[in-house]
């Protein structure tokens, strides 16, 4: 069976390494990152081969959070957005049937983001792109970050909003006075990144920004987030042109709007929460390599009790649609 898989990370360290060594200590994961790092960094024969082990047909690559264009002001980030994913589309055309790209973007320049995703689409054809998180601590609802919503509505393309580092007052507030590193994994794929995103995602629905743009297409990864187990909890409260400005309800919204991912969830129970709620047709799977591994997320996928036909939709009919991945 064909599989393909959405939230699959890498980084280039020559280009990493251009980023000033202060603002890439900002964003670091601690002693994890260094530990899968040669295999964030191997485009070749060990993730090929670990693809074939597993039965995963194709990974679809975004740069590692904490390793991009993001990181860098409006006046350095775009030339070097631009170089990062010309040199992604270097490495990937080595590999046509084997790898596809999301567009790292320069998010400090909302415009020329957009003009990057346009770039990247057209010359490169990246399938979309993958934003990390908050911008200097600002969320995507802030109408500066629209031009990148309307150049993806435009382009008819996804974009995957991966969770980021929470801002220096969450993480003193919430995740300091911990032993060791237990404040770090607190804050990261522990709880506080999904809680995140998923803030990030309720937040575009309660400003009115899915209403404003209703072809915009967005990914979540780790099982929607917790948002399948909040759905209904969080609409009660949204009402459409209630005290928000969402014109719809969260569950239309989200139905209709947010597709997820299976990345880094591999039990049986949350994936059934997630087809209850937001429907076998927005559901992918996802690895979430090399953070986690394709051991896992091939023995999750056999584990699945569903009929075939709904397991060829989460292994790749899904995504070969969202993302007009050739056959």
């Amino acid at each position: 069976m064909r599989v393909v898989a959405l939230e699959e990370h890498f980084f280039i360290p020559e280009l990493t390494g251009l980023i000033p060594k202060e603002v890439i200590s900002r964003q670091s994961n601690g002693p994890f990152l260094e530990l899968v790092a040669p295999k964030l960094a191997n485009m070749g024969e060990e993730r090929l081969k670990s693809m074939d082990d597993n039965g995963i047909s194709v990974q679809v690559l975004s740069v590692h959070q904490g390793a991009g264009a993001e990181l860098l002001d409006a006046k350095d980030g775009p030339g070097f957005a631009k170089k990062y994913n010309d040199a992604i589309a270097g490495k990937i055309s080595a590999f046509p049937d084997r790898f596809a790209a999301f567009a790292n973007l320069p998010m400090t320049a909302p415009e020329a983001a957009a003009d990057e995703l346009e770039r990247t689409v057209k010359e490169h054809r990246f399938v979309g792109a993958l934003i990390n998180g908050l911008t200097n601590d600002e969320f995507l609802d802030n109408p500066k970050f629209a031009p990148i919503f309307e150049r993806a509505e435009a382009l008819d393309v996804p974009v995957y909003l991966h969770p980021g580092l929470p801002p220096k007052a969450v993480i003193d507030a919430y995740y300091t006075g911990l032993p060791k590193y237990s404040g770090l994994l607190l804050s990261i794929g522990g709880w506080g990144w999904h809680s995140e995103t998923a803030i990030h995602v309720l937040r575009l629905i309660a400003s009115g920004t899915f209403d404003r743009y209703p072809k915009l297409k967005l990914i979540i990864g780790h099982m929607g987030e917790m948002l399948p187990m909040m759905m209904v909890r969080c609409d009660s409260f949204f009402k459409p042109n209630g005290p928000g400005a969402n014109q719809r309800s969260v569950i239309e919204t989200l139905k209709a709007q947010v597709h997820i991912t299976t990345s880094g969830i591999f039990t049986v129970p949350p994936l059934m929460v997630a087809i209850d709620t937001f429907g076998i047709d927005n559901i992918m799977f996802s690895v979430d390599y090399p953070f986690s591994a394709n051991e896992d997320g091939k023995a999750f996928l056999e584990s699945i009790p569903l009929p075939q036909g709904d397991i060829s939709k989460i292994a790749h009919g899904n995504a070969d649609s969202l993302l007009k991945l050739s056959l």
